[in-house]
């Protein structure tokens, strides 16, 4: 598929990824048999067995050389990844005996799912013109990402029915603020292990993700600011609070809502509580989750 056009970078990259096993998206110039050239975005993936081991690799490609017809080739290479995991995750299931591998194998599927939505959201970006809508799903992407982060440590760790929320903040945190490369903006973090049962692992990284996201956008002034994040259990509650202090940035009114709508969907699923105050230029966000029962939130 390759021609004398085709990036000798890029065909290096894919290669190395695979050497290496790591997954790849890239935009490559190809040739067909009759020598005619098409762009193809190309996603390859590796899929582990229980033991860590690459078994074989899941590859999706999408001819978008053209733009009038890539809504439709999008639609059709998700509906042709979908069949591809729905397959697997049938296989998988008629053959997985022991419980702990299935849920194992089950985190996996999903994990290769939320790539997957991952990579068509970035295509879909990448070929829209209109800036504002670009915007809105580079901010799906985003949940994406961090609900896919969430389903890579609970399959990388050996206890998979158990999360660590703190842990996750931490690494979210980081990577939001460090992206920035502004040295005006601080980050204090006050994190202590908070083991969630894993069926609350998405509805809180979401909040995590909102509270910490709204941080960020409003410590994007010319005077930067800082954002501290507690997360740990006080006297039967979960509690994670997010403070900044910032000039504050007027947000989008869309995305803001979309934040919101997030937010409280994600807090009634959990039973949880949100509150919201500000102190001068100082913002202050909790969410306060009730346990019933000891066992709820182990240590």
């Amino acid at each position: 598929m390759q021609g004398p056009e085709t990036d000798p970078d890029t065909v290096t990259s894919i290669r190395e990824a695979v050497a290496d096993g790591r997954d790849v998206v890239v935009d490559i110039l190809n040739y067909r048999k009759d020598g005619n050239t098409f762009w193809n975005a190309l996603f390859i993936s590796p899929v582990r067995d229980e033991d860590g081991r690459i078994v074989y690799f899941f590859s999706s490609q999408l001819d978008f050389s053209n733009v009038k017809g890539k809504e439709a080739e999008l639609a059709a290479a998700r509906h042709k990844a979908e069949e591809a995991v729905a397959k697997r995750t049938s296989d998988l299931q008629a053959s997985l005996a022991a419980r702990s591998l299935l849920v194992h194998e089950v985190d996996h599927r999903v994990k290769n799912n939320l790539l997957t939505m991952a990579s068509i959201v970035k295509m879909q970006a990448r070929l829209t013109q209109d800036a504002g809508q670009r915007q809105a799903l580079m901010s799906v992407l985003n949940r994406i990402e961090a609900i896919s982060t969430v389903q890579r440590k609970l399959f990388t760790t050996d206890d998979v029915a158990r999360f660590d929320i703190a842990e996750f903040a931490r690494e979210l945190a980081t990577d939001l603020v460090g992206a920035l490369r502004r040295d005006d903006v601080v980050l204090t973090l006050d994190l202590s292990p908070v083991y969630v049962p894993a069926v609350k692992a998405s509805p809180l990284s979401l909040i995590v993700n909102e509270l910490v996201g709204d941080a960020v956008l409003r410590g994007l002034g010319e005077c930067g600011g800082e954002i501290h994040i507690v997360v740990k259990r006080r006297n039967g509650h979960f509690l994670i609070r997010v403070e900044d202090t910032s000039q504050p940035v007027e947000p989008d009114e869309t995305s803001a809502e979309v934040s919101r709508m997030l937010l409280e969907a994600s807090a009634r699923q959990l039973e949880a509580r949100i509150e919201r105050r500000n102190e001068g230029a100082r913002t202050i966000v909790e969410v306060t989750l009730l346990v019933e029962h000891e066992k709820d939130i182990p240590y």
